[in-house]
């Protein structure tokens, strides 16, 4: 009996540590101390539906999908490419990001231009440009093409249930989201990953 209420403890420690430990990553990652009510954070990661999209030398790739990363701490970063905020924060921070953990092969980065409106602005032209012009060497996708979704015609948006752009997508090597807000501290999410091994 003690040692099946002991058991039982330790298994009740476990997920309670892991289900704080989630919520506390999301805290400690955040510019604002808070953790969004937005996004799916402590779900499973659903798979990627971006059918267009460009390899890390900017050449057509086949659609990249969760999966090719499976075992890897994956960092998804969403933006528009007349998105203010992506230019002044968003994309210098992912510069800085892949920059500092490029020979973390334990890290992998994603990015997805995710075009929830202006559609004639957010072209896959752009996100083209948009890779070259701030040099970042990792896989960038075009996600304008969401069947059966409402208002939002991205599906990273839809599945994520994420909130705008510049947005980021942490997902730990278990598949689970530990992150998905906008309010990224870069520095601290740095020195997170450079821990991830």
């Amino acid at each position: 009996m003690y040692r099946q209420l002991m058991i039982s403890m330790a298994i009740l420690f476990f997920t309670t540590t892991i289900g704080m430990s989630q919520s506390n990553l999301q805290k400690e990652l955040s510019t604002n101390g808070r953790v969004s009510h937005l996004g799916i954070v402590g779900k499973q990661a659903p798979e990627l539906k971006v059918k267009q999209w460009i390899d890390a030398e900017g050449k057509v790739t086949d659609p990249v999908q969760l999966a090719d990363y499976k075992g890897k701490f994956i960092v998804l970063y969403s933006f528009q490419a007349w998105c203010p905020g992506c230019h002044s924060k968003g994309l210098p921070a992912l510069k800085k990001m892949t920059d500092q953990l490029k020979d973390n092969a334990n890290v992998a980065f994603i990015a997805i231009q995710t075009v929830f409106e202006g559609a004639h602005a957010n072209t896959y032209e752009r996100m083209v440009e948009i890779k070259d012009q701030y040099g970042i060497n990792i896989p960038f996708g075009h996600d304008h093409d969401a069947e059966g979704t409402s208002r939002i015609s991205s599906s990273t948006m839809n599945s994520y249930r994420s909130g705008g752009t510049p947005w980021y997508i942490l997902i730990d090597q278990e598949g689970t989201v530990v992150f998905n807000d906008f309010h990224l501290d870069v520095d601290k999410t740095i020195d997170y990953l450079k821990t991830i091994n």
